[in-house]
């Protein structure tokens, strides 16, 4: 956690994590439906970028390997192959296809991944697919309407990994840096290629701390005064659950 965002967060100090830490907060609801027999699927797990934090509490608390059966990582970057925090990994095809079998897994969890997908129709089919039914579909991304997503948006792609160097202070690679189109990114758009597949939406919006301030105290101020009057579409995360029907 950010030593400028301490400043902002002074709770940051007892245990290392902000009281609106999106990501601890996705995870909190993640383990509340975690049961030691799943099988899970990370979809988009990448090269596993949170084991690569210092050890502690908050980056065990993100890594579910070791908490249920089996954590199946898949990404469309072979990167995936040298990923740590799962069991197994394989490559999604480039056609989008999910080399899994029908009914595969129980529970799906996906962090900063819905924002990348192209054909958000192919992605809801394929991890419907792959869900067996009374699983669960878990997803961390930025909101579409949130200021984040909307300076992605305005920046184009061939520029993202210069602006992320410059706003980020988690010292991103360029590596880490994919093309957004923020196609499934709405509690609207979540709802309209999930629940005519069965599916039960519980999705939320949620402000947050702030992210991209350019280790400047004064802006990460800014930010989340900014997050915590916007009403929810405007707000920065959309925490993503959806449970497919048994």
């Amino acid at each position: 956690m950010s030593s400028v965002l301490s400043k902002v967060y002074h709770e940051i100090g007892a245990g290392g994590f902000a009281h609106n830490d999106q990501i601890m907060l996705f995870f909190l609801r993640v383990h509340a439906l975690l049961t030691p027999d799943m099988t899970v699927m990370d979809f988009g797990a990448g090269r596993g970028r949170v084991s690569e934090a210092s050890s502690g509490f908050c980056r065990d608390f993100k890594i579910l390997k070791g908490k249920c059966d089996k954590v199946i990582g898949v990404d469309i970057d072979p990167a995936v192959l040298e990923n740590q925090t799962v069991n197994e990994a394989c490559v999604i095809d480039a056609d989008g296809h999910i080399p899994l079998p029908d009914q595969a897994v129980d529970l799906v969890f996906s962090c900063a991944t819905f924002e990348h997908i192209e054909y958000p129709a192919k992605t809801a089919q394929e991890l419907s697919r792959v869900l067996r039914p009374g699983g669960w579909i878990c997803a961390w991304t930025p909101a579409k309407w949130g200021y984040v997503a909307v300076g992605a948006r305005l920046v184009p792609n061939a520029m993202h990994h210069h602006a992320v160097r410059m706003l980020s202070s988690g010292g991103r690679r360029s590596a880490d840096v994919f093309p957004t189109f923020y196609r499934l990114n709405t509690i609207g758009a979540v709802r309209r290629h999930f629940v005519p597949l069965g599916f039960t939406d519980y999705s939320y919006y949620l402000g947050g701390s702030p992210s991209y301030f350019a280790n400047q105290a004064a802006l990460a101020r800014f930010w989340a005064g900014y997050n915590s009057l916007m009403p929810p579409p405007l707000k920065k995360n959309l925490h993503v659950f959806l449970q497919k029907n048994p």
